[in-house]
C-alpha cells in the first residue's frame, strides 16, 4: 500500500482507523462500554494483524448514539436494539427516496388502453 492509497482511506466512513484506545477517548467512554456493545452485537469491530480491536468513523458513530441513550438510562442492550432498529429504519428510508426518485424521473406513456406503461 503507498501513501496516497493510505490518504485515501481518511474519508472513508468504514476505514477501521481507530484503536479502543482512541475510540473510547473519542466517545469519552471506557473499553468496557466498548466491548459490551460488541459483545451486544451492535457493533463489530476489525482486528488488527495483532488481534487488536479497531474502530471506523461509522462504528463510533454508532457507538456515540448508543451511549448517549445508556447516559439517559437505557439499560445497554436495549440502547442497542434501539440504534440498530434506527440505523435500519434510515437504511430503508434511504432506499425508498431512491425508488421515489427514479419512479419520478421516468417516462411513462399513456397507451391507448389508459393504463400507466
Amino acid at each position: 500500500m503507498t501513501a496516497d492509497d493510505s490518504f485515501g482511506r481518511l474519508d472513508d466512513d468504514d476505514y477501521p482507523a481507530y484503536t479502543m484506545g482512541r475510540a473510547a477517548e473519542m466517545l469519552g467512554t471506557t473499553h468496557g462500554f466498548l466491548r459490551a456493545i460488541g459483545e451486544a452485537h451492535l457493533i463489530t469491530p476489525l482486528r488488527s494483524a495483532g488481534g487488536h480491536r479497531r474502530y471506523s468513523r461509522y462504528q463510533l458513530r454508532i457507538a456515540a448514539r448508543a451511549r448517549e441513550l445508556v447516559d439517559q438510562g437505557t439499560p445497554i442492550e436495549a440502547a442497542c436494539r434501539i440504534v440498530i432498529l434506527e440505523d435500519q429504519l434510515q437504511e430503508a428510508q434511504r432506499i425508498n427516496a431512491g425508488y421515489r426518485h427514479a419512479a419520478a424521473s421516468a417516462h411513462w406513456t399513456r397507451p391507448s388502453g389508459g393504463r400507466v406503461a
